[in-house]
């Protein structure tokens, strides 16, 4: 809407130009919608700091904005000139929060209002906004008329020149192992909770004292936690202690134990504390915009892009480790070590890795030693006791192991830029950032995209570099000291015996975990082919839309999670393998033919995939208005 409305306001005087009528269809309030209610508990925290998101452009855009700013912006003047929708417990956010801080997304949410308030007062002549609260169920072609027939559920009709899909998160069916929970639940009357927006859920259907079993050790599982404990009134006090153990957590005995448990037995890893979202200290040296521009279309991820971000992150990791610890790096270890990245590149580095092992073995004490493998599965590296078939002999030998993991990654991430291991996932992310961008210029083959990106890496760097911040995590250890959280252990394996849900894991030597309570901690799932969302379904019961199909190394075709579109402008392709005139596609949809860019546009942003959002809505506004 704000694209439409900066580039409408750019044509021609008025006049010259037809008349704009935007139909705004969501049965939530525009702005924030349905994530980002204004009504919602402030324990719900946004995964980026106040600096990073904006819905109003700053660069790569000609049409300039007719109203709004970023976040932060809004941030420094609400605190000083605060609007009169703002609730109490707004401004007690507010007066508290610094730019390094991360949000609620009650917060979030007011600002989307704001921003759809000031847009729809500053509305060139000749264009009218009009929301309806309700959901749209079908896009139908009108061959007598041309354009569309919107449908929605209140009964009326919308005939539209175009339809932008911007769907967001919609509710996806279950797996057939999440069905098969769930039926038998029903029958023996267990509570199962399938994957939803925690906002969603009403969690005093928990009782406290009993255990409830979580899946899923991901962002979700933070906001499950913030509900059973400080949303039940349980308190964390500052201890005094350094980080990774500055919390203690008096609990208000109303909260019930509860078990994480996900394939690898810990939480993702938090974020480091900065002052920026990229650490200013980690510079792309291989992998950058340069560098993948000039691979063309047909990169393949482990044999072209890996090499090159696998090589700054370790520039990034050894270089802090100087820096930080220069008793631990000696002289003249990393100009060997820049020779050695720079070495390679261009086909002769058959034995590189072996010429790597053999200069950080020589020079590197082991614990100092960057470990990739072992930061995505951090209890892997715990060892195996003579006489024992298990990794963890006991339950309390495997709660011990991930309290020293959370204790040791929070303190990681309160140490920031000094960090050896937060700086190489700095590295990572900001190599991911460049890689978004390869991604959704078509710079990667099928194959690769299927087997190795999405195959191995996302979920690598997932793990790594899209945790919870530093808080959460200092939170997560209080409580297991409180005895309030344990864990399942690594590859949990979940099943109804006995009447209840129960939880083990092959790594430890202690009796299941049982439960009448299951919840996934788990967005639903991102797939067009299995949404539940009835608009969705309908479009591919119409033709007029279909998920994409990618060809795997081994030839099988594969049905992937998002639409077929058209290059950008992304339009539907449709059953007939054509695209679909004035009906585009933006967000989470484009999941098959983008990477990890559908989400709210950085403010000022170093890299291209940081505002590819806006660029995509600029496109659509322009396609609509010059049709």
């Amino acid at each position: 809407m704000e694209r439409l409305l900066a580039q409408y306001a750019s044509l021609p005087a008025a006049g010259t130009r037809r008349a704009l009528n935007i139909h705004l269809v969501d049965p939530f309030p525009p702005g924030p919608g349905h994530v980002w209610r204004t009504d919602q508990s402030r324990l719900f925290l946004m995964n980026t700091q106040a600096f990073f998101p904006t819905l109003v452009p700053d660069q790569g855009v000609t049409a300039q904005p007719l109203a709004g700013c970023s976040f932060n912006e809004w941030r420094h003047t609400q605190r000083t000139d605060p609007d009169a929708t703002l609730s109490v417990g707004d401004r007690t956010e507010l007066a508290a929060l610094a730019a390094t801080d991360f949000p609620s997304r009650a917060l979030y949410g007011r600002y989307l209002s704001w921003c759809f308030a000031q847009l729809t007062s500053n509305l060139p002549d000749g264009v009218t906004v009009t929301h309806h609260a309700t959901v749209a169920q079908r896009v139908a072609r009108d061959y007598g008329n041309g354009g569309f027939d919107v449908v929605l559920q209140n009964g009326d009709r919308l005939h539209t020149d175009s339809v932008v899909l911007a769907l967001g998160h919609v509710d996806a069916k279950l797996s057939p192992a999440q069905r098969e929970l769930r039926d038998e639940a029903r029958t023996l009357g267990l509570s199962y909770f399938p994957p939803a927006v925690p906002n969603d859920v009403d969690w005093d259907q928990l009782p406290a004292g009993v255990t409830i079993l979580v899946r899923g050790m991901g962002l979700n599982f933070f906001d499950v936690l913030g509900q059973l404990t400080e949303g039940r009134g349980g308190r964390f006090e500052r201890t005094g202690h350094g980080a990774g153990q500055a919390l203690a957590y008096l609990p208000s005995g109303t909260e019930p134990v509860i078990v994480g448990a996900s394939r690898r037995g810990t939480p993702y890893r938090a974020k480091a504390e900065l002052a920026s979202y990229y650490p200013s200290s980690v510079e792309l040296r291989f992998l950058n915009e340069d560098a993948v521009t000039a691979m063309g279309a047909t990169a393949g991820f482990d044999h072209d892009i890996w090499p090159l971000l696998h090589r700054d992150t370790l520039w990034a990791y050894y270089s802090t480790l100087a820096r930080s610890r220069a008793d631990a790096v000696p002289a003249g270890f990393l100009g060997e070590l820049d020779e050695l990245l720079h070495s390679g590149l261009d086909g002769d580095g058959l034995d590189w890795s072996e010429r790597l092992a053999s200069l950080v073995g020589a020079h590197i004490a082991p614990g100092d030693r960057l470990d990739l493998p072992g930061l995505a599965k951090p209890l892997s590296r715990s060892p195996i006791r003579s006489g024992q078939t298990h990794r963890f002999s006991s339950q309390a030998h495997l709660d011990a192991a991930v309290l020293e993991y959370l204790s040791d990654d929070a303190a990681g991430s309160f140490r920031g830029e000094a960090d050896p291991v937060k700086m190489a996932i700095g590295a990572l992310n900001a190599g991911r950032a460049v890689i978004k961008s390869l991604v959704a210029d078509s710079g990667i083959t099928q194959e690769s995209w299927l087997g190795e990106l999405r195959g191995w890496f996302e979920s690598f760097v997932e793990g790594l570099a899209s945790g919870p911040p530093a808080l959460r995590m200092e939170q997560l250890a209080a409580l297991v000291r409180a005895g309030v959280v344990h864990f399942a252990g690594p590859d949990p394996i979940f099943r109804i015996a006995h009447g209840v849900f129960s939880v083990s894991s092959p790594w430890v030597d202690a009796q299941p975990w049982e439960s009448r309570h299951l919840v996934e901690a788990l967005a639903p799932a991102n797939r067009v082919a299995g949404s539940d969302s009835v608009l969705l379904n309908n479009l591919l019961a119409d033709g007029l839309a279909r998920p994409r199909v990618m060809l795997a190394a081994d030839g099988e075709a594969v049905v992937t999670s998002g639409m077929d579109v058209s290059t950008s402008p992304y339009q539907p392709v449709d059953g007939a393998g054509a695209r679909v005139p004035g009906l585009y596609v933006l967000g989470l949809q484009l999941s098959s033919a983008q990477w990890g860019t559908a989400i709210a546009a950085q403010a000022n942003a170093e890299y291209r995939s940081g505002y590819r959002t806006v660029l995509d809505a600029d496109a659509i506004a322009a396609a609509i208005l010059g049709s």
